[in-house]
């Protein structure tokens, strides 16, 4: 099973989006690349058997919904605020 990182532009609610294969010996440059490009990871690793199965796990949003889900509890629901936090910080400090 491979592990993909996706990666869309902003603002364009993930219809314009690519991905990476983790384990290719070119993912960080690759991943730089896209970076300096200007799109952004989008949620975290999706492993699938294939890049088909990776693209249609991605199209169904399966991550938000686990997200919701995990949400759903106190506990779940601090950590995502904190993680979101960081993440939203660390995008307006990258832009300066």
């Amino acid at each position: 099973m491979s592990k993909y990182q996706f990666f869309c532009k902003p603002n364009t609610n993930r219809k314009e989006f690519t991905f990476l294969n983790s384990a290719s010996d070119s993912f960080l440059q690759e991943k730089e690349q896209l970076l300096a490009q200007g799109f952004e990871v989008e949620d975290d690793y999706i492993y699938a058997d294939t890049e088909s199965e990776a693209i249609e796990k991605f199209k169904s949003n399966f991550i938000y919904a686990t997200e919701e889900y995990a949400a759903s509890h106190p506990e779940s629901g601090l950590f995502i605020f904190l993680k979101e936090s960081v993440h939203a910080l660390t995008k307006v400090f990258r832009k300066k």
